[in-house]
C-alpha cells in the first residue's frame, strides 16, 4: 500500500491525550429559536459550558441575521458534557420546530460513515483495504484498471479519475448502475495513487464491494454495525428514511429576497456512500464520540487508526478561502480530510448537496468534536466552522 509521506510532526503528547492512536507512520501532521440539551459527564472542565454557550449564541445571532431556516449543532468534549443545540424550523413558512431529532441531509458527511465502516470491516477480516477492486467487481477487470485499482482508492479519491466524474449524471435520471459502467470507459488522468480527484460515483463503488463481498447491501451494513449499536436512532440511509414522519429538516434555496423551500431531491441518494445518511443533532454528538474513541467496543482502535491514515496530498485544500492563512497541509484518508491547521491535527469533511450544507470536525487529541447542519444553501457555515476551530485552538493555549 502506497502512502503519502507527511511533513509535519504531531505533537509530543498526543499518545498521552488521545483514547486510540490517529496513525501508525513515523513522521505526521498530523445556531430566533434555539432549544438546548445537555448530558452530564464526568470530570467536567468548568470553563467549556460557559465557552460552547458564548459560541452558541454567537451561532444563533449570525444564522437569525441571514434567516436561515433551521440548524442542527452539536458540539462534544469527552471531558464535559455534551453541547446540542437545535434552531429554527424544518420549512421557513409553517414548518416543524426544529428538535434534537429531527433529520438533515449530512451530503457529503456520509463520506465519513463509509470511510469509518469500509475500516471496520477491513479489521474483521471481511476484505483487505489494499484489495484489488476487481476480486469483487469483475466488470473492473475488465477494464482499463484491471487489477491496479484498489479499495482505498475508491476511498481516499486517488482513482486517477477527473474530479467530480459523471457527477452529472447523478443529476439526471440515469441509474446508478449504467453510471458505473459508463466510468469504466472514462480516460484516467492518472494512474491510482498519483494524483487526487474528488468522486462521488466511483468512492460509492465502495457499496458495491460490500454487497458481493457479504451479500447484504450497503445501508444494512451501516444500520447494524453502526447506527444500532451506537444508538443513532434518527440516523438513516435514503430518501425513503428521511421522509417517513414530518420530524425532518425541508431544504431551502436563495431567493431575491428570502430563503424558498425547494423539493427534496432524490439524486444524490443515488449514490448511499457519498451522500445518502441522514442525520439529527444528537445522532451527531453520537458520532463526533465514537470518532473520539468513547465506543471502542464499536469502533476499535485498529478502525479509527485506519481510516485516518494518509493516502493522498491534497494541495489545493491549503488554498480555501476561509483556511488558507492558517491551513498547512491537506491529505485525504478513507472518507475524512486530514489537515495540519494552524500546527493542530484536525479530522475535518465538509457537504453540500441542493438545499442543506454540514461540517464536521474532529480535534483528536484536543478530544473534542463539532458538527454544524443547515437546511439552507449559505457559504456562513464556512465562517462558522472557521471561527470555531479558532476559538476552540485559542482557548486551549489560553490565548
Amino acid at each position: 500500500m502506497i502512502l503519502c509521506s507527511l511533513s509535519i510532526v504531531l505533537k509530543d503528547n498526543i499518545y498521552k491525550t488521545m483514547p486510540y492512536l490517529i496513525f501508525l507512520l513515523p513522521s505526521l501532521f498530523i445556531l430566533s429559536l434555539f432549544t438546548s440539551y445537555t448530558v452530564k459527564a464526568k470530570n467536567v472542565d468548568p470553563q467549556w459550558e460557559p465557552f460552547v454557550k458564548d459560541y452558541g449564541r454567537y451561532v444563533e445571532k449570525k444564522l437569525t441575521s441571514k434567516g436561515i431556516p433551521g440548524a442542527a449543532l452539536s458540539i462534544v468534549n469527552t471531558e464535559s458534557a455534551d453541547y446540542i443545540k437545535a434552531f429554527g424550523r424544518t420549512k421557513s413558512k409553517h414548518g416543524l420546530v426544529v428538535n434534537q431529532h429531527t433529520r438533515f441531509r449530512l451530503a457529503s458527511v456520509s463520506k465519513t460513515f463509509a470511510g469509518t465502516l469500509a475500516a471496520k470491516l477491513a479489521t474483521q477480516g471481511v476484505f483487505a483495504i489494499d484489495d484489488p477492486v476487481s476480486e469483487y467487481i469483475t466488470d473492473f477487470g475488465l477494464s482499463r484498471y484491471k487489477n491496479e485499482l484498489k479499495i482505498y482508492h475508491l476511498l481516499s479519491h486517488s482513482s486517477g479519475l477527473v474530479p467530480n466524474a459523471y457527477d452529472n449524471l447523478i443529476e439526471s435520471r440515469t441509474a446508478y448502475p449504467k453510471i458505473v459502467k459508463q466510468l469504466l470507459n472514462v480516460e484516467p488522468i492518472c494512474r491510482p495513487s498519483q494524483c487526487y480527484g474528488y468522486q462521488n460515483v466511483m468512492f460509492s463503488v465502495i457499496g458495491d464491494v460490500i454487497k458481493s463481498t457479504t451479500g447484504e447491501d450497503y445501508a444494512y451494513w451501516l444500520n447494524e454495525s453502526i447506527f444500532k449499536p451506537l444508538q443513532m436512532n434518527n440516523a438513516s440511509v435514503g430518501y425513503d428514511n428521511m421522509t417517513q414522519d414530518d420530524n425532518y429538516a425541508h431544504p431551502h434555496v436563495r431567493g431575491k429576497t428570502r430563503w424558498y423551500t425547494a423539493k427534496l431531491k432524490n439524486n444524490y441518494y443515488k449514490v448511499p456512500p457519498a451522500a445518502g445518511v441522514n442525520a439529527s443533532a444528537s445522532d451527531m454528538a453520537i458520532w463526533l464520540k465514537a470518532q473520539l474513541g468513547q465506543y471502542p467496543d464499536v469502533l476499535s482502535l485498529d478502525t479509527l487508526s485506519a481510516q485516518t491514515r494518509t493516502y493522498t496530498h491534497t494541495k489545493k485544500e491549503k488554498y480555501r478561502r476561509v483556511w488558507r492563512k492558517k491551513l498547512k497541509d491537506a491529505y485525504y484518508g478513507l472518507g475524512w480530510r486530514i489537515y495540519d491547521y494552524d500546527d493542530e491535527t484536525i479530522f475535518y469533511h465538509s457537504g453540500w448537496v441542493q438545499g442543506y450544507r454540514s461540517d464536521l470536525v474532529i480535534f483528536p487529541h484536543l478530544n473534542i468534536g463539532f458538527s454544524l447542519i443547515l437546511n439552507a444553501e449559505t457559504g456562513l457555515i464556512n465562517e462558522l466552522t472557521t471561527e470555531f476551530v479558532d476559538k476552540v485552538l485559542a482557548y486551549k493555549r489560553g490565548n
